[in-house]
């Protein structure tokens, strides 16, 4: 079996907490590969722009520079050079023989036993893996934190930021105009594995993955976001929902109470789309609009976070 493990690194100034994430990330990634006693056959790679090269590391296998980004695809976007991620995919399974295919975001650290966990869970049958992180205290700087890092479990969170799947799906999946870096990434490549992997596993809670800083939902009231939103509401998932089947869902199996309580806490997940799939008599040629809701203030933002922490909690129970 091989594992090849692609991340999208982009260099940024000391006022980005990636200046300092990035780092820490791209070594607990070469700890990971060095530790993994079931199987050598780890590659790490990074795909990138030309201006980003400068800031890789040895051990990883830089692959030729991305050639387009969102801004591209949508002429109402400006500044922020994001690469989109059927590209980062694409390119990836161009480049290896790989058997599975993990993509992490570039500030997603690993545990050292991580590439072990996906082994052995892919002996175990599953086809497509969902990974949520940890998050812990922004108190780390460091690549020489790492020790402290393994130790610090953090909190849980809903995103979903991890992903491994057989290459066999990659050529199922629907992406659209996807861009990296924004809200809807992972929301798109979580859906495309619950909908097309014959066995996914959803590991909502396990110390395997870090993130460094606690926050959950970052700000939407920008045109990334919109651009990213209108992707997948309105291409993605209606070429996706023909093919919805509740049991490959997280929470599948819990009883019908508890299963509706998990969808409609975790942000990740839309609550319509669950009842939709248990009750579809009620849902026959019904058309529904998604609408994006905004954070207006920084107040607000703040009560609503720690609102957040609470639906988190209960998430986990």
């Amino acid at each position: 079996m091989k594992i090849a493990h692609i991340i999208n690194p982009v260099k940024v100034n000391e006022n980005s907490d990636l200046f300092y994430a990035q780092p820490i990330t791209f070594e607990s990634m070469l700890q990971a590969k060095a530790y993994c006693q079931i199987s050598k056959n780890v590659q790490l790679f990074t795909i990138q722009y030309e201006e980003d090269r400068e800031i890789i590391l040895k051990g990883f296998i830089v692959l030729p520079n991305l050639t387009r980004s969102v801004l591209d695809i949508n002429s109402n976007l400006k500044k922020r050079k994001l690469p989109l991620i059927k590209d980062i995919l694409s390119a990836l399974a161009t480049n290896t023989d790989a058997d599975y295919y993990i993509y992490t975001n570039a500030d997603i650290g690993l545990l050292p036993n991580f590439y072990d966990k996906i082994i052995e869970e892919i002996n175990n049958g599953f086809d497509a893996i969902i990974i949520n992180r940890r998050r812990i205290k922004a108190k780390y700087f460091e690549v020489s934190d790492l020790e402290n890092i393994y130790k610090d479990k953090g909190k849980s969170h809903p995103g979903f930021d991890c992903f491994v799947f057989h290459k066999s799906l990659l050529q199922k999946f629907v992406l659209d105009e996807i861009c990296v870096g924004i809200p809807f990434l992972g929301v798109s490549l979580a859906y495309n594995i619950f909908t097309f992997a014959k066995k996914p596993l959803y590991i909502p809670d396990k110390h395997l993955t870090f993130h460094i800083g606690t926050d959950v939902l970052p700000k939407r009231n920008n045109e990334f976001y919109i651009h990213n939103f209108n992707s997948f509401f309105f291409k993605i998932k209606p070429n996706l929902k023909p093919f919805f089947k509740l049991e490959k869902f997280p929470y599948a199996g819990k009883y019908l109470l508890i299963q509706a309580l998990k969808w409609f806490l975790n942000p990740s997940l839309n609550f319509r789309d669950f009842l939709e799939m248990k009750f579809p008599v009620f849902f026959k040629e019904k058309n529904y609009t998604a609408k994006i809701r905004y954070n207006k203030e920084d107040k607000l933002y703040k009560i609503k976070s720690f609102i957040n922490e609470i639906r988190w909690f209960l998430l986990q129970r």
